[in-house]
Protein backbone atom coordinates (compact mmCIF):
# COMPACT_ATOMS: atom_id res chain seq x y z
CA UNK A 1 0.00 0.00 0.00
CA UNK A 2 2.71 2.69 0.52
CA UNK A 3 4.58 2.03 -2.69
CA UNK A 4 0.91 2.94 -4.51
CA UNK A 5 0.58 6.33 -1.98
CA UNK A 6 3.77 7.61 -3.34
CA UNK A 7 3.07 6.69 -6.80
CA UNK A 8 -0.35 8.79 -6.45
CA UNK A 9 0.97 11.39 -4.16
CA UNK A 10 3.40 12.13 -7.08
CA UNK A 11 0.24 12.73 -10.03
CA UNK A 12 -0.37 16.10 -8.69
CA UNK A 13 2.84 17.96 -9.30
CA UNK A 14 2.47 15.69 -12.85
CA UNK A 15 -0.58 16.99 -13.61
CA UNK A 16 0.15 20.89 -13.03
CA UNK A 17 4.18 20.73 -14.75
CA UNK A 18 2.11 19.06 -17.53
CA UNK A 19 -0.65 21.88 -17.71
CA UNK A 20 1.79 24.60 -17.80
CA UNK A 21 3.83 22.80 -20.25
CA UNK A 22 0.40 23.34 -22.81
CA UNK A 23 0.05 26.91 -20.99
CA UNK A 24 -3.68 25.43 -20.36
CA UNK A 25 -5.31 27.28 -17.37
CA UNK A 26 -7.36 24.94 -15.07
CA UNK A 27 -10.85 26.53 -16.91
CA UNK A 28 -9.37 25.22 -20.26
CA UNK A 29 -8.52 21.82 -18.79
CA UNK A 30 -11.45 21.58 -16.98
CA UNK A 31 -13.61 22.28 -20.36
CA UNK A 32 -11.55 19.54 -22.15
CA UNK A 33 -12.06 16.79 -19.68
CA UNK A 34 -15.11 17.47 -18.21
CA UNK A 35 -13.70 17.54 -14.14
CA UNK A 36 -14.35 20.83 -12.11
CA UNK A 37 -11.68 23.38 -12.20
CA UNK A 38 -11.68 23.08 -8.03
CA UNK A 39 -11.48 19.21 -8.26
CA UNK A 40 -8.22 19.75 -10.73
CA UNK A 41 -7.00 22.44 -8.54
CA UNK A 42 -7.16 20.11 -5.45
CA UNK A 43 -5.27 17.32 -7.53
CA UNK A 44 -2.52 19.37 -8.34
CA UNK A 45 -2.12 20.56 -4.97
CA UNK A 46 -2.18 16.78 -3.94
CA UNK A 47 -5.02 17.60 -1.73
CA UNK A 48 -7.21 15.02 -3.69
CA UNK A 49 -6.28 11.49 -4.73
CA UNK A 50 -6.98 10.86 -8.11
CA UNK A 51 -9.37 7.72 -9.57
CA UNK A 52 -9.21 6.18 -12.75
CA UNK A 53 -12.40 8.30 -13.94
CA UNK A 54 -10.19 11.29 -13.73
CA UNK A 55 -7.02 10.06 -14.58
CA UNK A 56 -8.32 8.87 -18.04
CA UNK A 57 -9.57 11.98 -19.57
CA UNK A 58 -6.32 14.05 -18.36
CA UNK A 59 -4.51 11.22 -19.77
CA UNK A 60 -6.03 11.86 -23.40
CA UNK A 61 -6.39 15.31 -22.96
CA UNK A 62 -2.54 16.11 -22.12
CA UNK A 63 -0.88 13.03 -24.57
CA UNK A 64 0.58 10.47 -22.03
CA UNK A 65 -0.06 7.32 -21.18
CA UNK A 66 -1.80 6.84 -17.83
CA UNK A 67 2.43 4.99 -17.06
CA UNK A 68 3.77 8.65 -17.78
CA UNK A 69 1.09 10.25 -15.70
CA UNK A 70 1.04 8.23 -12.48
CA UNK A 71 5.04 7.83 -13.14
CA UNK A 72 4.86 3.81 -12.72
CA UNK A 73 7.96 2.37 -12.39
CA UNK A 74 10.07 1.95 -15.14
CA UNK A 75 10.31 -1.67 -16.93
CA UNK A 76 13.27 -2.24 -18.09
CA UNK A 77 12.81 -0.67 -21.15
CA UNK A 78 15.17 2.36 -21.37
CA UNK A 79 13.57 4.10 -24.42
CA UNK A 80 11.72 7.42 -23.71
CA UNK A 81 8.29 7.32 -25.07
CA UNK A 82 8.23 10.12 -27.88
CA UNK A 83 4.28 11.39 -27.82
CA UNK A 84 4.36 14.31 -29.91
CA UNK A 85 2.72 17.84 -28.86
CA UNK A 86 0.78 19.35 -31.34
CA UNK A 87 1.73 23.29 -30.72
CA UNK A 88 0.56 26.45 -31.94
CA UNK A 89 0.39 27.46 -35.23
CA UNK A 90 1.32 23.98 -36.68
CA UNK A 91 4.63 23.42 -34.60
CA UNK A 92 5.34 19.91 -33.06
CA UNK A 93 6.88 19.63 -29.95
CA UNK A 94 8.13 15.98 -28.71
CA UNK A 95 9.77 15.42 -24.94
CA UNK A 96 12.63 13.67 -24.49
CA UNK A 97 12.04 13.52 -20.78
CA UNK A 98 9.37 11.97 -18.83
CA UNK A 99 10.13 13.18 -15.46
CA UNK A 100 8.98 16.18 -13.37
CA UNK A 101 11.07 19.03 -11.95
CA UNK A 102 14.51 19.24 -13.01
CA UNK A 103 15.58 20.40 -16.61
CA UNK A 104 13.50 19.40 -18.95
CA UNK A 105 14.45 18.59 -23.03
CA UNK A 106 12.24 18.99 -26.08
CA UNK A 107 12.53 18.79 -29.81
CA UNK A 108 10.58 21.50 -31.25
CA UNK A 109 9.60 21.09 -35.25
CA UNK A 110 8.43 24.73 -36.39
CA UNK A 111 7.10 25.45 -39.80
CA UNK A 112 8.23 28.26 -42.09
CA UNK A 113 7.70 31.34 -40.81
CA UNK A 114 6.89 34.79 -42.19
CA UNK A 115 9.69 36.98 -42.11
CA UNK A 116 6.75 40.29 -41.20
CA UNK A 117 5.48 37.65 -38.50
CA UNK A 118 5.08 40.17 -35.62
CA UNK A 119 6.46 37.83 -32.40
CA UNK A 120 4.41 37.43 -29.01
CA UNK A 121 7.25 37.87 -26.58
CA UNK A 122 6.62 35.68 -23.37
CA UNK A 123 8.10 35.51 -20.20
CA UNK A 124 8.38 33.08 -17.40
CA UNK A 125 10.87 31.25 -14.75
CA UNK A 126 13.97 29.52 -15.63
CA UNK A 127 16.39 29.21 -18.02
CA UNK A 128 16.70 27.72 -22.06
CA UNK A 129 19.57 26.52 -23.82
CA UNK A 130 18.18 26.32 -27.60
CA UNK A 131 20.37 24.29 -30.11
CA UNK A 132 19.81 24.55 -33.85
CA UNK A 133 19.55 20.98 -35.82
CA UNK A 134 18.30 21.83 -39.13
CA UNK A 135 17.15 25.17 -41.27
CA UNK A 136 17.39 28.99 -39.83
CA UNK A 137 15.55 29.64 -36.24
CA UNK A 138 14.65 33.22 -35.19
CA UNK A 139 15.14 34.63 -32.12
CA UNK A 140 13.87 37.42 -30.19
CA UNK A 141 15.14 38.22 -26.77
CA UNK A 142 15.02 41.16 -25.24
CA UNK A 143 15.79 43.87 -27.81
CA UNK A 144 17.76 41.56 -29.99
CA UNK A 145 16.55 40.04 -33.36
CA UNK A 146 18.82 36.81 -33.71
CA UNK A 147 18.91 34.11 -36.97
CA UNK A 148 20.59 30.97 -35.76
CA UNK A 149 21.84 28.71 -37.86
CA UNK A 150 22.45 24.68 -37.44
CA UNK A 151 24.81 23.78 -34.94
CA UNK A 152 24.45 27.78 -32.96
CA UNK A 153 23.20 27.26 -29.67
CA UNK A 154 21.45 30.04 -27.30
CA UNK A 155 21.45 30.57 -23.59
CA UNK A 156 19.39 32.94 -21.61
CA UNK A 157 17.21 33.62 -18.29
CA UNK A 158 13.50 33.09 -19.53
CA UNK A 159 12.79 36.33 -17.72
CA UNK A 160 14.26 37.99 -20.67
CA UNK A 161 11.00 38.81 -23.06
CA UNK A 162 11.42 35.76 -25.73
CA UNK A 163 9.83 34.45 -28.82
CA UNK A 164 11.04 31.37 -30.90
CA UNK A 165 9.96 31.20 -34.96
CA UNK A 166 11.27 30.09 -37.93
CA UNK A 167 12.30 32.00 -41.09
CA UNK A 168 10.62 31.58 -44.21
CA UNK A 169 13.25 29.36 -45.55
CA UNK A 170 11.38 26.88 -44.48
CA UNK A 171 11.03 24.73 -41.11
CA UNK A 172 13.21 24.70 -38.27
CA UNK A 173 14.24 21.59 -35.91
CA UNK A 174 15.67 22.53 -32.72
CA UNK A 175 16.92 21.43 -29.10
CA UNK A 176 15.69 23.21 -25.98
CA UNK A 177 16.53 22.43 -22.37
CA UNK A 178 14.73 24.20 -20.23
CA UNK A 179 15.10 24.52 -16.45
CA UNK A 180 13.91 25.76 -13.27
CA UNK A 181 15.67 29.11 -12.59
CA UNK A 182 19.16 28.93 -11.77
CA UNK A 183 19.66 25.56 -13.65
CA UNK A 184 22.06 25.88 -16.67
CA UNK A 185 23.35 23.64 -19.25
CA UNK A 186 27.11 23.10 -18.96
CA UNK A 187 28.55 22.66 -21.70
CA UNK A 188 32.54 21.89 -21.55
CA UNK A 189 35.00 22.51 -24.28
CA UNK A 190 37.48 20.11 -23.79
CA UNK A 191 37.65 17.03 -21.43
CA UNK A 192 39.27 17.93 -17.98
CA UNK A 193 42.80 16.87 -17.70
CA UNK A 194 44.07 14.19 -15.60
CA UNK A 195 45.02 15.44 -11.88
Amino acid sequence: MYETDRTLDGVGPRLKLLRQRRDSTLSEVAHETGISTSTLSRLEAGLRRPTLEQLLPLARAYGVTLDELVGAPPTGDPRVNLRPIAGSGGATILPLTNRPGGVQAYKFVLPAGRDDAEPELRTHEGYDWAFVLNGQLRLVLGEHDLILGPGEAAEFDTRTPHWFGATSSGPVEFLSLVGKQGERAHVRAAPRGKG
